[in-house]
């Protein structure tokens, strides 16, 4: 995940979960080890799209979606990618095989998350160590396509919980091809829409 994204996922998952909207841009740097000039990289495109409004001393996010169509234009999922297999086994079970400390992304989260899905799935995205999960789910030889996605891991998502947080969420499942996706996607935006329909 690019630096910049660090910092749009940390503003997504504020004001829809946390339902706060003000932030300083140095309390940022610091908390993702970032410099002030990659912080202001990041937060000058969404000024400009009228997504926040600088003050001075600090910034208020006004519209949650622009900022996370935008990081969804961004979001390269395919790069992210640092293994992949095909398990034959039904979708409950390579999840629930699955290390612990694996984060669950994509379908997997938006399960876990609400407790339902809005459509069938036969993939699972995880974010974890590729070499621990290759140990339980190895190379397959199979031509067949994979259907186990294990994506790269940073050190601050396991903040947001055992699942991506909703915005990342919904960015990862606006990259990903399979037409099914598209269920998760507007399932998920009602969702979001409800969520931050209380906003400032």
């Amino acid at each position: 995940m690019k630096q910049k994204e660090l910092v749009y996922r940390e503003l997504l998952f504020q004001a829809i979960e946390q339902k706060k909207y003000t932030f300083t841009q140095l309390d940022l740097a610091q908390r993702f080890n970032l410099s002030l000039s990659v912080v202001n990289y990041a937060v000058k495109p969404l000024q400009q799209m009228g997504a926040i409004v600088i003050k001075p001393r600090c910034f208020e996010v006004i519209d949650v979606l622009k900022i996370l169509y935008y990081w969804a234009s961004l979001r390269n999922l395919k790069k992210e990618i640092i293994y992949q297999t095909r398990i034959e086994a039904p979708i409950r079970k390579i999840e629930s095989e699955l290390p612990a400390n694996i984060i669950f992304g994509a379908y997997s989260a938006y399960k876990f998350t609400f407790k339902d899905v809005p459509a069938d799935y036969s993939e699972v995205y995880v974010y974890g160590n590729a070499e621990e999960i290759k140990k339980r789910f190895p190379q397959s030889d199979e031509k067949s396509p994979p259907n186990l996605f294990v994506l790269k891991k940073d050190e601050f998502m396991k903040k947001y919980g055992k699942t991506t947080a909703m915005g990342q969420t919904f960015v990862d499942l606006w990259n990903i091809k399979e037409w099914y996706a598209r269920d998760f996607l507007d399932a998920l935006k009602k969702r979001l829409e409800m969520a931050i329909q209380n906003g400032p």
